[in-house]
């Protein structure tokens, strides 16, 4: 196999699996996001976030790292499939080059409006049956009024978001009610053997690690940052898709056409050569199969929100329940008969 083509397995939970070619590999960790804190954080250089998709969307050959986002912009068209209804106007947070409005069609989105931080991006997307705006505008400031949307999607940008309560309510804000969020980002357990394998290969040769993967939210935390922002009749879940890669080179670099790259404030630019060659040893002996390859997995966050309205179901009263689940025990029993 040459160092220019490498064979990346596509496996993924609950889907038949794929093989696809790819060309090379970078990077990201696990964000725990208190749901009782407040305040926004400052983690990531939006800047340096701008500058790296921008760089990815400007590659040559940069369609060969969208299967990732393909993949998951696919399952989240199908979460909107699933809602018996038809959008007039949609907003795609974070749409890069289409890859949810590609997987949908006029008779549920009528006209869709796609923002994205990578102007570049914008310039490259692909083109679909609905009627497109595209706006350049960062998924922290949403540059729209209230009350416009039937419809937010997001797929794979959201975990970069410094402020993502805020950012919640800003989406929340944009819907009309009985609007829906319908997104998905990366969860905490994402790349936990290129993580486990820096962090011992640089402790190994330098006697200590820096943070080389960014900071993800918890599933834990998602349903109440959710609730917080306003949202009803929550749905959160998750699914792991696991990409097989040659060695840990080729996952660094594929990560880092996808746009990937960590742009945590506290990252360390450049890591050690010695440290790279022991992590890529510790990775094959720890996660390698027995073709030769290594495991790369990505946890994905789904969630769809509501915004209230008074046409929607509401809960019972508490107390006002004329049935005891003591009853429930006797249900399917023949009645009780006495002879006379």
């Amino acid at each position: 196999m040459s160092t220019g083509v490498c064979l990346r397995l596509l496996q993924t939970a609950g889907s038949p699996s794929a093989a696809s070619c790819r060309r090379w590999s970078l990077i990201s960790g696990c964000r725990g996001m208190s749901s009782a804190g407040r305040g926004s954080m400052n983690v990531f250089n939006r800047e340096m976030k701008r500058r790296q998709k921008n760089w990815a969307a400007s590659l040559q050959e940069g369609n060969q790292y969208d299967y990732l986002r393909d993949e998951v912009g696919g399952r989240v068209a199908d979460r909107v499939y699933d809602i018996a209804r038809t959008f007039p106007l949609a907003l795609d947070i974070g749409g890069g080059k289409s890859h949810i409005a590609e997987h949908l069609n006029k008779e549920f989105v009528e006209r869709l409006f796609l923002t994205d931080i990578s102007e570049k991006a914008l310039k490259q997307t692909r083109q679909t049956e609905i009627p497109t705006h595209h706006v350049l505008a960062d998924e922290e400031f949403l540059p729209f009024k209230e009350n416009t949307f039937d419809l937010v999607v997001s797929s794979l940008s959201l975990h970069w978001i410094n402020d993502l309560p805020g950012a919640l309510r800003q989406i929340h804000q944009v819907l009309k009610p009985d609007g829906v969020f319908i997104g998905a980002m990366v969860g905490g357990e994402t790349l936990y053997e290129l993580r486990c394998s820096l962090q011992l290969g640089e402790t190994e040769r330098e006697g200590g690690f820096s943070p080389h993967v960014s900071p993800y939210t918890a599933v834990t935390d998602l349903g109440n940052l959710l609730g917080q922002a306003g949202f009803t009749m929550l749905t959160v879940d998750t699914d792991e898709v696991q990409v097989h890669y040659p060695g840990i080179i080729e996952v660094m670099t594929d990560l880092q056409g996808m746009g990937e790259s960590n742009c945590a404030w506290n990252r360390r630019s450049m890591l050690n050569r010695d440290s790279i060659l022991a992590a890529a040893a510790i990775y094959k002996e720890m996660y390698g199969s027995e073709d030769g390859s290594v495991p790369a997995t990505f946890e994905i966050l789904y969630m769809i929100g509501w915004k209230p309205h008074e046409s929607q179901a509401k809960p019972a009263k508490r107390g006002s329940a004329n049935v005891s689940f003591a009853d429930l025990s006797q249900i399917g029993q023949p009645p009780n008969t006495t002879k006379s």
